[in-house]
C-alpha cells in the first residue's frame, strides 16, 4: 500500500466519523438538558460505566467530570456484578454507555440501580435496549456508520459517546457556574498548574508597590521608583484610584531645565493598563508583550481603580516558561 493511499485511508475515516457526529448535534434535545439538570442535584458521585470500548470512553469522561466539579467514579460493570456494587450509594447517580445497550454485564447493574432508585442516565444506540428500557433518562445515538474497515470496530460510535460526555461535563460546569479558580484547585501540580496561576498569587502589594499622589515633586517619583525597582510609578488622585503612569522612559524624555518644577501628574501617562486580580498570569503575559510595556498595576473589579498590586514580566516569564 503506498503513501497516498494510506494517507486517502485516514481522510476517509475521519469523514466517517465527522458524518456521525453531524447527526449527533440533532440529538442533543430535551432528555439532554433532564439529564444535565440531574447530574447537577447529585448529592454523591456520578459513577460512569460501560463494557470494553465504552468502558473506556466511561472512564475518560467520569475523570472530565471530576477535574470540572462533578465528583464522579469509573466502574466496570463487570467488577461491580462480583461484589463492588456497593461502591454505588443511595446518593448517587449512574451513567451507563453501550452501543447496543443489551450486554450481559450489564443486568445485574441494571437490576441493582432499579431496586434502590438510584438514578440511570443511559447512552446507546438501541432505542429499544434493555439499557434504555431501564434508565430514568435515555441519550440515544443516532445510527451511523462504523468508521472501521469491516463495519464493526467501535469508532463512531465510541467518538459520538466521548462526545456527549464532554457536552454533560461542559453543561454541567456552566450551569455549576465552575470558575478558573475551582479548576486550578482541582489541578495544582505539574504544568497545567502553573498555567493556571492568576496575578493575585504572584503580585507585588502593599508597600512594594511603586506609588506617588497625583501632587508629588519629581524628586519624589524619583526616589520611589529607584526605592522599587520596578522602572514604574503609579499616580494615585485623593481617591486612591489609579490615574497614570510614569515610566523611567517618561522621565528621559521630560528633562529639561524646568523638570524638578513638574508635578507627577504632570508627565504621567494617562489611562494606563490594568488587570483584574483573576486574570490568569499567562493572560498578563500577552497583555504586556502586546502593548510593549514591561509592568501592570493589578486592581480587585474593573470599575475599581484602586490598585492592590503590581507584577512584572519578568514575574510571569518565571512561571511561564
Amino acid at each position: 500500500m503506498n503513501r497516498s493511499t494510506i494517507i486517502k485511508n485516514g481522510k476517509e475515516v475521519i469523514r466517517t466519523e465527522l458524518k456521525g457526529i453531524n447527526k449527533l448535534i440533532k440529538t442533543i434535545d430535551k432528555n439532554f438538558d433532564k439529564a444535565v439538570r440531574a447530574l447537577s442535584k447529585v448529592k454523591g458521585r456520578v459513577i460512569v460505566t460501560g463494557v470494553g470500548k465504552s468502558g473506556h470512553v466511561a472512564s475518560k469522561i467520569s475523570s472530565t467530570l471530576s477535574s470540572t466539579g462533578t465528583p464522579s467514579q469509573y466502574c466496570s460493570p463487570t467488577d461491580m456484578s462480583h461484589g463492588d456494587l456497593g461502591v454505588i450509594s443511595k446518593k448517587d447517580a449512574l451513567i451507563v454507555i453501550s452501543n447496543s445497550g443489551n450486554s450481559n454485564e450489564l443486568k445485574n447493574l441494571l437490576h441493582f440501580a432499579k431496586e434502590y432508585s438510584i438514578s440511570i442516565i443511559g447512552i446507546s444506540s438501541n432505542a429499544e435496549s434493555d439499557l434504555i428500557k431501564a434508565s430514568d433518562i435515555s441519550l440515544i445515538l443516532p445510527n451511523a456508520a462504523e468508521a472501521c474497515s469491516i463495519g464493526l470496530a467501535p469508532t463512531t460510535s465510541t467518538t459520538m459517546s466521548l462526545i456527549v460526555g464532554d457536552a454533560l461535563s461542559v453543561s454541567l460546569m456552566k450551569l455549576k457556574k465552575f470558575k478558573v479558580s475551582d479548576y486550578k484547585k482541582l489541578h495544582p501540580g505539574g504544568s497545567l498548574g502553573l498555567r493556571m496561576l492568576q496575578v493575585k498569587e504572584i503580585m507585588h502589594s502593599k508597600n512594594e508597590m511603586p506609588i506617588v499622589l497625583e501632587n508629588a515633586s519629581m524628586k519624589s517619583v524619583i526616589i520611589e521608583m529607584t526605592k522599587k525597582s520596578f522602572g514604574h510609578v503609579g499616580v494615585k488622585n485623593k481617591k486612591g484610584q489609579l490615574i497614570g503612569i510614569i515610566t523611567d522612559g517618561d522621565l528621559r524624555r521630560n528633562i529639561d531645565k524646568h523638570f524638578f518644577q513638574c508635578k507627577a501628574k504632570q508627565i504621567m501617562t494617562s489611562m494606563p493598563k490594568l488587570v483584574e486580580k483573576e486574570v490568569l498570569v499567562v493572560d498578563a503575559l500577552n497583555i504586556m508583550n502586546k502593548n510593549k510595556i514591561t509592568c501592570l498595576f493589578v486592581i480587585k473589579k474593573e470599575k475599581d481603580k484602586c490598585p492592590i498590586g503590581i507584577i512584572h514580566i519578568h514575574d510571569c516569564l518565571r512561571y511561564v516558561n
